[in-house]
């Protein structure tokens, strides 16, 4: 057997093993769209915190990391800053969304906003910019999952294969077990790619440099430009630092607004349970600092990668270790992949079908339908995010940036939904349209951006003076309606004539 037949068996049974954890748990939950979406909202501290955890640390940490500390250096380390700062938020908001999801039976964000503000058109207008804003994510995980099959097997396997395989094997269980498939694959792939991380973090620059010390005390003489904050821009040039601080400021203020975060306070256990997820979530960062070190570990390398997303695949080839090793390093990114992408396909087939298309077709649609729907949308969704990831030619990171643009957008609706009485129906779709079709307009002609700031945070600052401006123009919303409903998220009471069915 040649070398790569031996590394496509090793990840061939990581697949299958996948595939086994992933259909298991649909025997625990029930056949309900509760079950299926939110997991009959049994997360324990285990399960959220791997759950949570897992699904950010991606294919685009996994590769997109190591490939900016390689080709631009300090820029990575913007990850580690939205990623610390972006979970804070939720000590309020997780609680509160999961007290007013238990009462009034929300599986998804938008379903939230829509009974808040009493307009059906909050939920298509908030689905509809979560399942956008979800593509190019889903994309860059299958994009990610391609390259290291690809890199791994000497292109015997090209991306395109790759991708489709390893994808095969997500849209299998998340198709069968839903959010409770998707919530223990997190954990074994965390667990997983955890170890081969540290491993790889630690072995490859004794391996090739002596030490980390060493390493860097070489970068320092050749590349010192690499080593000093914000690292360099995309031209080469140091990176700009207004470009810099609003990559971190849309990342950290878009982090909770993803719908497949978001949800699992409608999944938790209890607020015990998010509280304890949110304080322990900042261990997951840790964990891209290895990653980070291979990517440094790539720059004075002296065979560079094709591209700067396949440096850590390219030193684990190309250093001479076993077949085995390598099959289990290709594991542990496909881990990094599919425990982002499987969230992210159930979360938007789930948000298609309840928040845009049960609002549109103005009908009443039986439990069994609906999840047969949800399970039809994930299986489109997993193609569409295959195409995308095929044509774009953008990073991993300039995917991920992409699709922050657009999520932020959720932000000033959820807040106010949260925090502002006097927030309107209208003022909330009119802020998502305009703050949506800004930042899409500066995406494709990003020389229209102000002094280089990234476009989510451009439409973030429209999005919310036209919330304030079209609220404070339009009809005060039902009071009676508002108090109970933030006085439930509040936890001071649950008035059974508010109770709906989920």
């Amino acid at each position: 057997m040649s070398d790569w037949r031996i590394v496509a068996a090793v990840v061939a049974a990581w697949l299958l093993a996948n595939l086994a954890v992933g259909i298991i748990p649909a025997r625990r939950s029930s056949r309900s769209v509760a079950g299926y979406v939110a997991g009959d909202r049994g997360f324990g501290t285990v399960l959220m915190y791997f759950v949570t955890g897992a699904s950010i640390f991606s294919a685009f940490a996994f590769l997109g990391g190591p490939g900016w500390a390689y080709s631009r250096g300090g820029a990575a380390y913007y990850i580690l800053s939205y990623g610390v700062l972006g979970m804070a938020p939720f000590l309020a908001l997780g609680p509160w969304a999961a007290r007013v999801g238990r009462v009034h039976g929300y599986v998804t964000q938008a379903s939230m906003l829509a009974h808040r503000f009493q307009s059906r058109w909050v939920a298509i207008a908030a689905g509809s910019v979560s399942v956008i804003a979800s593509l190019p994510y889903i994309a860059l995980q299958m994009k990610g999952a391609g390259i290291v099959i690809e890199q791994v097997t000497a292109g015997h396997i090209p991306q395109w294969l790759g991708a489709a395989a390893a994808y095969g094997v997500v849209l299998l269980y998340v198709w069968h077990s839903g959010v409770m498939g998707v919530g223990w694959t997190n954990v074994f792939q965390g667990v997983f790619m955890i170890a081969i991380a540290w491993t790889l973090g630690l072995y490859l620059p004794y391996r090739l440099y002596g030490g980390i010390g060493p390493m860097f005390e070489q970068i320092a003489q050749v590349r010192p430009e690499l080593l000093t904050a914000p690292g360099l821009g995309p031209d080469g040039a140091p990176w700009d630092p207004a470009a810099y601080s609003s990559a971190i400021l849309v990342s950290a203020m878009g982090f909770m607004m993803w719908p497949h975060l978001f949800m699992k306070a409608f999944a938790a256990k209890d607020e015990a349970t998010i509280r304890r997820t949110i304080f322990l979530f900042p261990s997951f960062q840790v964990f891209l600092v290895p990653l980070f070190v291979i990517g440094f570990a790539g720059v004075l390398y002296p065979n560079p990668p094709a591209q700067p997303d396949a440096v850590m695949p390219h030193i684990v080839l190309s250093s001479g270790m076993p077949e085995l090793v390598v099959g289990l390093f290709c594991a542990g990114a496909l881990a990094a992949s599919m425990s982002t992408g499987d969230a992210l396909v159930h979360g938007a087939a789930s948000m298609a079908i309840e928040d845009v298309y049960r609002p549109l077709a103005q009908k009443r649609v039986g439990d069994e339908e609906r999840r047969t729907l949800i399970r039809r949308v994930a299986l489109v969704t997993g193609v569409v995010g295959f195409v995308i990831a095929l044509t774009s030619g953008r990073s991993l990171v300039g995917l991920l940036l992409v699709a922050y643009g657009a999520i932020v957008q959720l932000a000033p609706s959820v807040y106010a939904a949260f925090l502002w009485r006097r927030a309107t129906a209208a003022g909330v779709v009119s802020g998502l349209v305009i703050g949506t079709l800004i930042t899409g307009l500066l995406v494709v002609f990003p020389e229209l951006r102000p002094f280089g700031i990234h476009e989510g945070l451009v439409g973030l600052a429209l999005n919310l003076a036209t919330l304030v401006i079209v609220s404070l123009l339009t009809r005060t919303p039902d009071g009676a309606h508002t108090s109970r409903w933030l006085a439930v998220s509040r936890g001071l009471s649950t008035p059974p004539e508010e109770v709906v069915s989920a």
